[in-house]
């Protein structure tokens, strides 16, 4: 059995929103501010039984549920009969489960309809009104009792007040847990993908207040978790969460050998028994003066009891110290340790968490002295569904790596789980971190797409992505992708834009060019890709499905035309076209060099008119005038690297010579050399031209490290075409600063 899918509608800015889930692990990524954490709540809300609060209403919904109040304080307004209008405005979530012909016993609660023979089964959980009728009544009488109030002290002096309950809303959230609930109801299978979702179906609400008990046990782990400085004054601050806590309560719950002993705790009750003894005696001989002492003074009387001393030794007790775990700072001398406090917080939390899985499968699997604990009629639960906010938190990015791969092995590490199908294991974790994208296949990835306000709704919402059908299935394309991301940039899930860029030269400035001259942007999450022009359009696919503003720096790549397109240095009328993929086949479709160079910068913008609207901007080299020998000369690029130069013709032409080192190879004082000796523009156009394409096939990179070296970055001026597309990026993201 597993969860196929869970559909959240309106809580918090899940207004309607369609999660799926993988077969093992599925991990939630995305923006700051985009849903994740509200999943995550909602999952142990409606699963685990955490408690509601009104602000996990749908905010937007609130002007209707307050509309609702407005008809209910009416004065010919007769008490509802159900709950219909209430289906859009509270917080529901549908679980779907995978369920096998074998596993029918587990949902005979659930099943539709006598003739369900296994496959998908639904079951909504919806936080509704407890009793309708008693929500209208005292509601009515709540508001009445307040206006009359208010009334009363119309016209003395002093602020007029609005008193409690000023609307429904506010009734509402004062009282949510007195009238307010989680009400379980069966769903067609029929109907798993209609759009919008299928109506509650009131004659099929379940008997059982949680039908899914005895089916998903649901632990989790939350993002905050209690790590502090040991050297705290704080005493609250020092007492969190620590690893012997936690090794207690395992021990209380597993392997305390005085809770339900069997023959193999003997043994161990036996020797802390004569340890309690001797320890008994040894302090009756050292209280016998004093209690002597005592009886001197007339105590005790013929009729008082005699003063004994009698000790209690637990096993559990020996736990109960800050002590209780350390950790061996030498494999040679054991007595060199230190309390746990005193080790680092990645290792405290990554330990903990650990632990905390191993603990949770136990518990799950009733290891030890819980099977005899739990009641004889509970049956463990056929799938167990783990929630992991955040593990991250204090962990470099090697141990995050480690975690994420390690993390599924851990829950099915038992005898009855490992490659066993009678058990199911979910593991679901939220992360921030790239590091762990990286090291999770890229179908159990869901994006959470941030969606701005818009006419259906007066606020941001999300949207989740399922990334494992973006491509299709044995697409080259998804290949590509999915191998690069793997290996570079994760963090695309996690950015506000993508700027993709073709060469190390722009991935190494371009950062310098944002920081320096474009503040606004700077505070934003960007995502720089470095990305092959001939492959950029391959990631048209994942962009299209992540709705990401985005920038595409390319190069003009001036060829001849005709089959080879061999490289061509860019000259006006000679019919000369561009061969990059991403300009003349993806985004502009248009590949004569002189149309090119004279397009308007509007033309160069690609607005996607879905619902989820968002843009795409291509920038690439245009003309540069320039003050050659007195006369302004037009200069023409096909590369990032020539249109700098260009760009900053007089400062790479008055570089000194300490400035530029010894080495003849460098590249940047080939440029200097050449820019220095050649009188014809022709000339030093077709020399600048042939240094940056000749050589070793790294000196663009070179050049790049060379130019940082011996040129401070904020000294250049940005390329145009560049400066273009940052300040359109800049203003399509900070739209109030720009």
């Amino acid at each position: 059995m597993k969860i196929s899918s869970v559909r959240v509608n309106n809580f918090r800015k899940l207004q309607c929103c369609h999660i799926e889930f993988s077969e093992n692990t599925t991990l939630f990524v995305g923006a700051n501010n985009s849903g994740k954490t509200s999943a995550m709540d909602a999952l142990g809300k409606f699963l685990a039984g955490r408690g509601f609060d009104f602000n996990d209403f749908t905010i937007s919904n609130r002007p209707a549920i307050n509309m609702i109040g407005d008809e209910w304080i009416a004065q010919d307004c007769k008490i509802p009969e159900d709950l219909t209008r209430w289906d859009n405005l509270v917080p529901i979530m549908d679980v779907w489960l995978e369920v096998e012909r074998n596993e029918i016993h587990y949902v005979a609660s659930i099943i539709p309809t006598l003739k369900w023979r296994g496959g998908k089964l639904g079951v909504r959980l919806a936080f509704q009104p407890k009793d309708i009728s008693k929500l209208f009544t005292e509601y009515r009488e709540a508001y009445s009792a307040a206006r009359t109030t208010e009334s009363a002290g119309k016209g003395k002096d002093g602020a007029h007040i609005n008193l409690y309950p000023k609307d429904l809303c506010d009734f509402i959230g004062k009282n949510l847990a007195v009238y307010f609930s989680i009400k379980s109801y069966v769903l067609d299978p029929e109907q798993l993908l209609a759009e919008p979702p299928q109506p509650t179906s009131y004659a099929m609400e379940c008997f059982t207040d949680n039908p899914l008990k005895g089916i998903i046990r649901i632990d989790m782990i939350d993002a905050q978790r209690g790590f502090s400085d040991p050297d705290s004054s704080d005493e609250r601050e020092r007492s969190r969460k620590q690893l012997s806590t936690q090794m207690r309560s395992y021990y209380d719950k597993h392997l305390d050998p005085e809770k339900l002993p069997t023959s193999e705790d003997l043994e161990i009750l036996e020797v802390t028994e004569q340890a309690r003894g001797v320890f008994d005696k040894s302090l009756a001989d050292k209280f016998a003066p004093a209690i002597s002492e005592l009886e001197g003074l007339g105590y005790p009387g013929v009729t008082d009891p005699k003063i004994t001393i009698t000790t209690k030794v637990s096993t559990s007790d020996t736990l109960k110290h800050d002590s209780a775990v350390q950790y061996a700072l030498s494999k040679n001398d054991v007595t060199l340790k230190m309390p746990e406090k005193y080790n680092g917080l990645g290792y405290q939390n990554l330990i903990s968490m650990v632990f905390d899985l191993m603990s949770f499968r136990d518990s799950w699997m009733r290891v030890g002295k819980a099977r005899q604990e739990e009641d004889a009629a509970d049956i463990i639960e056929p799938l167990h569904l783990v929630l992991v906010e955040e593990p991250e938190a204090h962990l470099h990015m090697q141990v995050q790596q480690v975690f994420i791969r390690k993390a599924y092995s851990v829950l099915r590490n038992h005898n009855f789980l490992n490659d066993k199908k009678n058990f199911a294991t979910q593991l679901v974790i939220s992360t921030h971190s790239s590091h762990i994208a990286r090291e999770t296949n890229f179908a159990d990835l869901r994006y959470f797409k941030r969606l701005p306000e818009c006419a259906s709704c007066n606020i941001a919402t999300a949207k989740v992505i399922n990334l494992s059908d973006v491509f299709g299935k044995e697409d080259e394309t998804d290949k590509f992708v999915t191998r690069y991301l793997q290996t570079t940039h994760c963090d695309l899930f996690f950015a506000d834009a993508a700027i993709l860029v073709e060469g190390s030269a722009e991935s190494m400035l371009v950062p310098h060019f944002i920081k320096d001259n474009y503040p606004e942007l700077h505070q934003r999450y960007v995502s720089i890709l470095n990305i092959n022009g001939r492959h950029s359009h391959r990631l048209s696919p994942l962009i299209d499905k992540l709705c990401l503003p985005t920038l595409v720096i390319s190069d003009l790549d001036s060829v001849e035309p005709g089959g080879h397109h061999k490289a061509a240095r860019p000259v006006r009328n000679e019919k000369l076209i561009s061969g990059n993929y991403a300009i003349t086949d993806w985004l502009l479709k248009e590949n004569g060099l002189d149309t090119l160079l004279d397009l308007p910068a509007e033309r160069k913008v690609f607005a996607n008119e879905t619902a989820y609207k968002y843009s795409i901007r291509i920038a690439y080299q245009t003309p540069v005038k320039i003050n050659f020998n007195g006369t302004s000369t037009e200069t023409l690029s096909s590369t990032f690297e020539d249109c700098l130069i260009y760009t900053n013709y007089k400062l790479f032409k008055d570089l000194k010579k300490h400035d530029l080192g010894d080495d003849a190879g460098n590249l940047i004082k080939k440029v200097n050399i050449a820019l220095n000796t050649i009188e014809l523009f022709n000339e030093l156009h077709a020399q600048i031209y042939r240094e940056l394409r000749e050589g070793k096939s790294d000196q663009k990179a070179e050049f790049a490290l060379d130019l940082i070296y011996t040129i401070d970055p904020r000294k250049l001026t940005v390329p145009k075409y560049i400066a273009e597309g940052l300040k359109w990026l800049q203003a399509l993201l900070c739209p109030e600063e720009c």
